[in-house]
């Protein structure tokens, strides 16, 4: 049978991103049911790092140096070197995280390899074969799926599994060189770097998100402050992106980013099911909003009724009031 695979995403210092950590823990759990063995892969300019990182979590850790990857597409070309090592083999099993990288990733490899793909799970267990737990129609179905070989890719929800690395460290090693990867056609233009990255929106335990209600790009502000004192990450809705009022970034829904952290604050957002989709399974909701009937009273743990100009002030002093 083959070995379940984790393909990592990393930071831009070349850390490795909370979310491979996260795929590491559950590939153990499922190598320890199913008697197979878990692998990591990192591709990257400088692989060592993060490399290093993973082997916290896993046995075995290869490491790819890639120089291409600073200036094209990273998905594409770690789809081919992750191809490589996998070969025509129908019954491996690999793990990704449902960011935006790792859908290209996913939707290449699957391409590349005789390997379907299951999407945004927000469980996985092992049971003879893999099965999928996935949140469907807006969150109204939980479905179970699996794949009809013994193989495939899945990508995983942030944050539906909590990391925690093995109790022994794992080896390391650098893959051969091999021949240079075909690299895409579209290059890397530009890098934006934006002040409000320092915390991955994926990553938060805390998200405040501002909607169509915040008013502007100023509305923001007082969103950013709020954030801020609760040690989170800002987010939008796509309203608020789509009128410019801040980087797309920081969407949060069915065309944005997927977030599961432990408090989402939504602060002036109706919860049109395409928001939804992307926050339902945080575990607390807390919704400031002035209409009682806005659809996202319907799935909030808290809905308070009024003007966020005037909650969220209160809110923010009573924060910066608190003893030590």
């Amino acid at each position: 049978m083959g070995a379940i695979w984790v393909i990592a995403e990393t930071n831009a210092d070349g850390s490795l991103a909370r979310s491979a950590a996260e795929a590491a823990t559950l590939a153990r759990s499922l190598a320890a049911a199913s008697g197979r063995e878990a692998r990591g892969l990192v591709v990257s300019v400088d692989p060592g790092r993060a490399g290093g990182e993973l082997a916290a979590y896993l046995g075995r850790v290869v490491t790819v140096t890639e120089p291409g990857a600073a200036d094209h597409a990273w998905a594409v070309i770690a789809a081919e070197r992750a191809a490589g090592l996998l070969g025509d083999d129908p019954s491996a099993i690999v793990l990704l995280s449902a960011s935006p990288d790792g859908r290209d990733l996913a939707g290449t490899l699957s391409a590349l390899t005789p390997l379907g793909v299951l999407a945004n799970a927000t469980a996985v267990t092992w049971d003879g074969r893999v099965a999928v737990e996935m949140s469907t129609f807006g969150g109204k179905l939980t479905t179970t799926s699996g794949f009809t070989g013994d193989g495939g890719i899945i990508t995983l929800r942030p944050n539906a599994v909590t990391a925690e690395p093995a109790a022994a460290r794992g080896v390391v090693e650098a893959a051969a060189a091999g021949a240079a990867p075909a690299l895409p056609r579209v290059t890397i233009a530009e890098r934006v770097a934006e002040a409000s990255a320092a915390l991955p929106i994926e990553e938060a335990r805390v998200i405040v998100s501002g909607g169509r209600g915040v008013g502007g790009p100023e509305g923001f502000d007082l969103v950013g402050e709020l954030a801020a004192l609760l040690g989170g990450a800002v987010g939008a809705s796509r309203a608020a992106v789509d009128a410019g009022w801040i980087p797309y970034a920081r969407q949060i829904g069915q065309t944005g980013k997927i977030v599961k952290p432990q408090l989402y604050l939504a602060l002036g957002i109706s919860g049109a099911i395409q928001h939804k989709v992307g926050m339902q399974t945080a575990e607390t909701i807390i919704a400031v909003n002035r209409d009682p009937d806005a659809p996202i009273a319907a799935f909030a743990d808290l809905l308070v009724v009024g003007d966020l100009f005037e909650v969220v002030p209160a809110v923010v002093r009573a924060l910066q009031e608190r003893p030590g």
